[in-house]
């Protein structure tokens, strides 16, 4: 393939970048196409061009996530992760296409298959000098929901762990990062049958979600929830009902966007009364449920 052609073909990768980020993506896609085409031929004649053929896949496969090709996506990640095993490629490169596709699997509920590449992704950022310690934690973290939902809570516990430390030696114990993987181990001891150790990983998400977003945000009306769960579980069923108070407190200050959750906390505090004999408080929660919905709708 002539010089020409392969900078062309070079040219055309950029350009559909380009009207990928402005979210043009019937020409980004057109543009992707013609360019590895061009690629394609320049790899055959020349195989010194696999680095470029590399990064026009992983610019094919942005742009046909966004476009909701999960499959079409799937196999150009699939297919620059073939050419990485064969070339030398940037290990940064390397570590973003692993995460490209372990994500897009993830998210298509094929946790099974995106667990090793997450695995992966996570040993390529930490090696790199310096290391992406950061982008390696959030990885950790997707990797533990998908070892909970498999029932391998060590694995998931071992993860969310790393991933605490991590973020915070980077960023600082009070950032809605580091809370969010409080509430998340919360999560997972309440899962794997420890309370004890739920309630103190809610607590501490509920802290730090109260002093970034204050006292009315929906997470920290999440975090009340989850509290009240755990304390319910403990047998603690007065500080329970008075999380689930909070909660609802907030959520029904935000009815545009929070009316699902704002039901479902409402139904298990309902619940809650119930199963106490709380008779009247549970039928006059039932009533201002049913009139905040009603109104809101």
């Amino acid at each position: 393939m002539s010089a020409s052609l392969s900078s062309f073909s070079n040219l055309l990768d950029n350009h559909a970048a380009t009207l990928l980020r402005e979210g043009k993506l019937d020409e980004a896609l057109s543009a992707a196409t013609s360019a590895l085409s061009g690629l394609r031929e320049a790899v055959e004649d020349e195989p010194a061009e696999a680095p470029r053929l590399f990064t026009g896949l992983q610019v094919l496969g942005d742009i046909q996530r966004e476009m909701g090709d999960a499959a079409g996506s799937e196999a150009s990640y699939g297919e620059a992760l073939e050419i990485a095993g064969k070339t030398t490629i940037p290990p940064s490169q390397v570590a973003r296409a692993r995460t490209q596709l372990a994500t897009l699997l993830d998210f298509s509920q094929r946790e099974a298959e995106a667990a090793p590449l997450y695995e992966q992704a996570i040993s390529d950022y930490e090696a790199l000098t310096p290391p992406n310690e950061e982008v390696a934690a959030q990885l950790r973290n997707n990797l533990a929901m998908i070892y909970k939902g498999l029932g391998k809570y060590a694995l998931a516990e071992q993860h969310y762990l790393r991933a605490l430390e991590a973020l915070e030696n980077r960023r600082g114990r009070e950032t809605e990062e580091v809370a969010s993987v409080y509430n998340n181990l919360g999560s997972l001891y309440y899962t794997a049958g420890f309370p004890d150790q739920a309630k103190e990983m809610f607590t501490e998400a509920l802290d730090i979600r109260m002093k970034l977003l204050g006292t009315n945000h929906p997470d920290v009306a999440q975090s009340y929830c989850n509290l009240a769960t755990a304390c319910h579980e403990l047998g603690d069923n007065p500080a329970a009902i008075l999380n689930y108070e909070n909660s609802l407190r907030i959520l029904e200050q935000h009815l545009a966007t929070e009316a699902v959750s704002y039901e479902a906390v409402g139904q298990d505090y309902i619940s809650l009364l119930d199963s106490l004999g709380e008779e009247r408080k549970a039928q006059a929660a039932r009533k201002r449920l049913d009139k905040v919905l009603s109104e809101a709708a």
